[in-house]
């Protein structure tokens, strides 16, 4: 017995060691991001264009396109997975089918992002002659996070208590009402935070826009969904991979990487904050 005891300390010592030495690299590198970054970040540096082959000025036309990249996949992607989901979680029987459905939402979520580029690159860039944009490089985002926004809405749903189902149909609603008005805002916290999180993955991707939708250097900022734009992970990527004056290109690598990551670090936030609220909530 106390054999077992010893053994069982000294397994959890060792995955306690590799917690804190995991948690401590994670601070390590983000730490130097963010002194490296904030040595030159400025409010003229983020909102200003770049000047003088991206060796002067800001980064604020990336921090557009990013945006606008993510908007467009927020919309293309969300209504679709939330209803994807609904319609696996609460409206197929666990037969063939239904589990074909889940190991294929599953084996999208395993595809390499680059893959998803290519994909994009044939459909939306060449197939529908979208043409390298905005649209085309929202839509491969879209569809790259659809899979984890499906699953997020499967899990959630999946957590309410079927009593509150067997309630609601007891009472005469339809089953429609019942997820509309029992189902969906108790599970609603689990779905928005995973599409916070995916929306957050979507902000980091550069192969799926480095095929679709992305440029190193633009100097006009986009006016329709159909231009090309300038987005933080291709400009960081472009910068220490094919920048011709790496001491004045590396520090506006490192700024908008730093810029980069607070906003997939908010966006994180965001969804630790719902998730809490939602802990409270079940309190039934």
């Amino acid at each position: 017995m106390m054999d077992k005891v010893k053994k069982e300390h000294i397994v959890f010592g060792i995955i306690r060691l590799l917690s804190y030495a995991s948690v401590f690299f994670l601070a390590l590198l983000v730490g130097y991001i963010f002194i490296k970054g904030f040595k030159v970040i400025s409010f003229r540096f983020l909102t200003d264009v770049p000047r003088n082959g991206i060796t002067a000025g800001g980064i604020y036309p990336a921090i557009l396109g990013t945006f606008y990249l993510v908007l467009v996949s927020f919309i293309f992607a969300v209504p679709l997975g939330v209803l994807s989901g609904i319609y696996i979680a609460e409206y197929t029987s666990d037969n063939t089918f239904a589990r074909f459905l889940r190991l294929s939402v599953n084996m999208l979520s395993g595809i390499p992002s680059v893959v998803f580029g290519l994909f994009g690159l044939a459909i939306f860039v060449n197939k529908f002659c979208f043409g390298v944009s905005i649209l085309s490089g929202g839509l491969t985002l879209g569809i790259l996070i659809l899979p984890t926004i499906i699953q997020a809405t499967i899990e959630a749903l999946k957590s309410v208590p079927y009593s509150f189902r067997e309630a609601s149909l007891g009472l005469g609603a339809t089953k429609w009402q019942t997820i509309k008005h029992i189902v969906l805002p108790v599970g609603m916290p689990g779905i928005l935070t995973g599409v916070i999180l995916s929306v957050g993955r979507a902000a980091g991707e550069t192969a799926p826009i480095l095929f679709t939708a992305a440029t190193f250097y633009t100097g006009r900022l986009p006016h329709s969904i159909f231009n090309e734009v300038m987005a933080l992970p291709y400009l960081i990527y472009g910068l220490l991979t094919e920048g011709t004056f790496p001491d004045k290109q590396i520090p506006i690598a490192y700024g908008a990487s730093t810029v980069l990551l607070l906003f997939v670090f908010a966006l994180s936030f965001v969804a630790i904050v719902i998730r809490v609220k939602s802990r409270r909530m079940k309190k039934w």
